[in-house]
């Protein structure tokens, strides 16, 4: 018989020696252990968690290691024990890393499908499914070339069934051949479609002939030229039937984008060199007879234009025109020509309304901006001008017709090394009214004529004085600074002597000489207004308020 006390002695031996009697219960730790490792494994099969599993081995081990019930014997079988933890605690971690490799999603990114022309129309590219058949293993040779994507920032393009690429339509892009037939195939079928696209691509040079692009079409429609567009080289290549007053003609269209990286060009020197243009005749002189020379492109008739991002240059007369338009909007535009091409207008606007030309750079042989009649609410910011004959509003009134023009504006502009800077010129005999016309902010560098209304505009000596005129009233000049050529008075204000020039504003005019001394002579005649400031020269030869007397004054319909 075993007395009490030596029964609690011998069941200390036996669970100090890690023998399990039976009838008696687990050591603490043994217990936890046994949980522990339960609940690791259930964790691992069911890979519900490798985390926990991990957690709980983790666990498992720091109460092993810091349980107060262990004695010296179970020194070796702690330390065992601790390895098999260990190699454990490695083989969950590894399957935990194999299990989540097994599951990784990537992050979901839009890539726009690569546009094609209209002859390789595509979906947005799939995975293909499982039965479907395996790709050829060897590309096709002479893949179809890709365009460049006019809206490049457009995610929600994912079909390329509006661009109608010019080379699909057969042209060749070489420089020489005749192009245009597919430039108008292209057109007809741009022009049934929403939002088409007629594309010339980019590393081609395209030749048309004398074309007039003719809408209505649908809206959006886009002309993008990436590559190089020209036409004939000069007069003896210019086909006898076609019109030679005009190249490109865009007609009777709503909604028209004509846009792209590529470039204009115009192919202009042999037409320059005409001996009917002004000094191009023997020892200088201008030969008589007929002189027609083709503006470079025209829209006509139409409405809510743009035109951006293009090169234009070297155009036979003017680059760019617009008669009988509403709603237009250029920027980023480039425009050159040398500075003794004759006639090279820039932009010229003739009965158009609402326009915005912002953000570019014009250099030729005239006017970089020139404002006919019929003209009104145009605004023009952040304009570069010159080499050229600056900025003008005119000529009107000429074969004593009516001109009308009104709420002009140009600010944040440069006008460099340019034979005129800010003008308005007018005809003898004219009849209209130019009113409301703002310009601020303009620097000025080496200008001759900087501020400029001559009211007795004429290209010969033949010219007869007139008792009619058209009337100029409300011009401010605010901010007009930089430096004048000498040869001329930085401010000419010569006046009809009947229709005098009203309300004429200046403000911070200051202009110093680019060479020489400071001329103190601007020029007025019958020309009234106001200084808020003091102008540099002195202006002492403006009239103050109004005149006693107004000749003829006509502005019916303006």
């Amino acid at each position: 018989m075993i007395s009490i006390g030596e029964g609690k002695e011998q069941q200390r031996k036996t669970d100090h020696e890690g023998e399990i009697i039976p009838g008696h219960h687990e050591p603490n730790w043994l217990a936890a252990v046994k949980s522990s490792l339960s609940r690791a494994v259930s964790h691992l099969l069911t890979l519900r968690s490798c985390t926990s599993c991990c957690f709980t081995l983790k666990k498992l081990l720091n109460s092993f290691l810091f349980s107060t019930e262990h004695t010296a014997y179970s020194t070796i079988l702690r330390s065992i024990f601790m390895e098999i933890i260990r190699g454990f605690f490695a083989i969950c971690i590894g399957v935990s890393l194999l299990y989540n490799s097994s599951n990784v999603e990537g992050r979901n990114h839009y890539h726009k499908p690569k546009t094609k022309s209209s002859k390789n129309i595509g979906s947005p590219v799939s995975p293909p499914p499982d039965d479907a058949p395996s790709s050829p293993s060897n590309p096709p040779s002479n893949p179809p070339s890709i365009p460049s994507d006019p809206y490049p920032n457009d995610p929600g393009s994912n079909s390329s069934d509006c661009i109608f690429n010019v080379m699909d339509y057969g042209a060749i892009g070489d420089g020489s051949t005749d192009d245009t037939d597919a430039f108008r195939k292209a057109w007809k079928e741009a022009c049934g479609v929403e939002s088409g696209v007629i594309l010339a691509p980019s590393g081609y040079s395209f030749t048309i002939t004398s074309t007039i692009f003719t809408g209505p079409c649908k809206p959006g429609l886009v002309f993008q030229v990436d590559g190089c567009l020209m036409p004939p080289d000069g007069p003896d290549s210019w086909p006898e039937k076609d019109s030679t007053k005009q190249w490109l003609v865009f007609y009777r269209l709503d909604g028209m984008t004509l846009t792209g990286e590529g470039t204009i060009e115009g192919n202009g020197e042999k037409w320059w060199d005409l001996p009917c243009k002004p000094h191009r005749g023997p020892n200088g002189s201008t030969s008589k007879g007929p002189c027609d020379s083709p503006a470079l492109i025209r829209f006509f008739m139409s409405s809510n234009l743009a035109v951006s991002g293009l090169r234009i240059q070297n155009s036979p007369q003017i680059h760019m025109k617009f008669d009988g338009c509403e709603g237009v909007l250029i920027e980023k535009l480039s425009i050159s020509s040398p500075k003794l091409s004759p006639n090279t207008d820039g932009i010229h606007l003739e009965n158009t309304k609402a326009v915005g030309i912002y953000d570019s750079s014009i250099s030729n042989g005239d006017d970089c901006i020139s404002i006919g009649t019929g003209c009104a609410n145009v605004n023009i910011d952040g304009l570069t001008c010159g080499p050229s004959h600056g900025i003008s509003i005119g000529s009107l009134g000429v074969h004593n017709s009516q001109a009308c023009v009104r709420n002009i504006t140009v600010r944040n502009s440069v006008i460099r090394e340019s034979d005129n800077g800010l003008r308005i010129k007018t005809w003898q005999g004219g009849a209209g009214c130019v009113s409301d016309i703002n310009f601020e902010n303009i620097q000025m560098e080496n200008v001759r004529n900087c501020m400029i209304i001559d009211q007795y505009y004429c290209l010969s000596k033949a010219c007869l004085n007139e008792t009619s005129a058209v009337y100029v009233t409300g011009v401010t000049y605010r901010n007009i600074k930089g430096t004048y050529d000498v040869r001329n008075p930085p401010i000419h204000f010569a006046c009809s002597d009947t229709v005098a020039c009203t309300d004429i504003l200046l403000s911070e005019v200051e202009l110093l000489p680019e060479e020489g001394e400071l001329m103190d002579d601007p020029f007025c005649w019958n020309a009234y207004g106001n200084q808020e400031t003091v102008t540099i020269p002195p202006i002492n030869c403006l009239r103050e308020g109004q005149p006693e007397s107004q000749g003829e004054v006509s502005s019916v319909g303006c």
